[in-house]
């Protein structure tokens, strides 16, 4: 008996309710199925529903990406903020602790230098990108991180694992990838005292 080969895992949501709609169209009215089983309407009706709920979530996606790239924004910009307010009290401070404390702000501790690496990077989560073969990542930013290293896989089951970039902010646009195809990503955290863990894995289809 030969035996067909859908490839399901493969394909796109877009390219799998496309795939859905043409075997519809061929099996319908075929003298060859006169009674296909499962019923063809029963796909078409899964296959409707499906393309209403990928336009959701990719609307859904990509209001999340516009909404973590303004909240990254507006945190360095009060970053930035406070720590020209800093500057400012200690001009008008000088040594005097009393008087730095009493503007809410703590006292560096004399003489201490960190030396750990950067925490784990959290959150970590990919969109369809604006282009075809483009996936945009974003993830919590980590205070202490002067960049972040992202690797990529198609397979991480087979420790497969290459550099795809770097970033100063906590997002990043994986390109040239192949549409339709699978990726793995992680991301970990750089400063002077070295490299964090690896997130959690993010998984996306490029689109």
């Amino acid at each position: 008996m030969s035996k067909i080969r859908l490839n399901l895992s493969k394909l796109s949501i877009p390219d799998k309710v496309n795939k859905a709609e043409q075997i519809v169209l061929k099996m319908t009215g075929n003298a060859n199925f006169p009674t296909p089983s499962p019923a063809l309407l029963a796909i078409t009706t899964a296959a409707n529903e499906l393309k209403t709920s990928y336009a959701e979530a990719q609307a859904a996606r990509q209001t999340q990406k516009e909404k973590t790239a303004t909240q990254n924004t507006r945190e360095e910009i009060l970053d930035e903020l406070l720590t020209k307010e800093a500057a400012f009290v200690e001009s008008v401070a000088g040594n005097n602790e009393e008087i730095i404390l009493s503007s809410g702000m703590d006292m560096r501790a004399t003489g201490v230098t960190a030396t750990a690496p950067p925490e784990q990077p959290q959150a970590l989560a990919p969109f369809a990108g604006d282009r075809d073969g483009e996936i945009d990542l974003s993830w919590d930013r980590v205070p202490s991180a002067k960049s972040y290293v992202i690797e990529k896989s198609a397979d991480p089951q087979a420790a497969s694992w290459q550099h795809a970039g770097v970033a100063t902010k906590a997002m990043f646009t994986a390109e040239g990838l192949p549409s339709g195809s699978r990726f793995w990503f992680r991301v970990a955290a750089v400063n002077n005292n070295g490299q964090s863990g690896w997130s959690d894995v993010a998984v996306k289809i490029a689109p």
